[in-house]
């Protein structure tokens, strides 16, 4: 059954593109974005998806957005900010973000870097569900990546990346 999905972006919005071009089993509705000129944005309008601007701290807002837009999931495409309870609460086990690590490792920000500082010879990708704790929720699906002597930040970080652009849609189009 086709589902209507509601993204939310901080950054450039090369995950939301992949989710639109991607999974083509559902629909997305509407994209929320919190940096104002943000890449994410200018996609939504290149895809004629609505798409409407509010700070993180205007979470209210935003969940009656998504109410309003009736979105059967939230997909987590670089929302840079943590959601509080009450926003997870108003679409329990329907909201799902893609974290940059093989959780339960290196939650939060700048995961990439703990990976490599910590001498680990791979990392990868988790596609979980969000719940009240920072990328505690249930782990769907993940996808590992090598982490090799020469790597930069930036060159492990593209390889994540790739993985991510491949399990998130596998994740979103299996969606119950």
């Amino acid at each position: 059954m086709r589902k209507r999905l509601g993204v939310m972006c901080s950054g450039n919005g090369t995950n939301f593109e992949n989710i639109v071009r991607s999974c083509n089993e559902h629909e997305v509705v509407l994209m929320v974005y919190n940096n104002k000129g943000c890449g994410a944005s200018r996609r939504a309008l290149k895809f004629g998806i609505p798409n409407v601007y509010f700070p993180s701290t205007e979470e209210i807002k935003i969940i009656n957005e998504f109410h309003w837009a009736r979105v059967d999931y939230i997909i987590l495409a670089g929302w840079m900010r943590i959601l509080s309870q009450n926003f997870v609460s108003q679409f329990p086990n329907r909201i799902i973000n893609v974290h940059p690590s093989l959780l339960p490792k290196y939650k939060g920000l700048h995961a990439v870097e703990q990976a490599m500082e910590s001498g680990d010879k791979e990392t990868g990708c988790t596609v979980h569900y969000v719940n009240d704790e920072l990328d505690g929720g249930e782990i769907i699906k993940q996808a590992k990546v090598p982490i090799f002597e020469t790597d930069t930040v930036q060159e492990l970080t593209k390889r994540i990346q790739r993985e991510e652009y491949r399990i998130l849609p596998e994740v979103i189009n299996k969606l119950p």
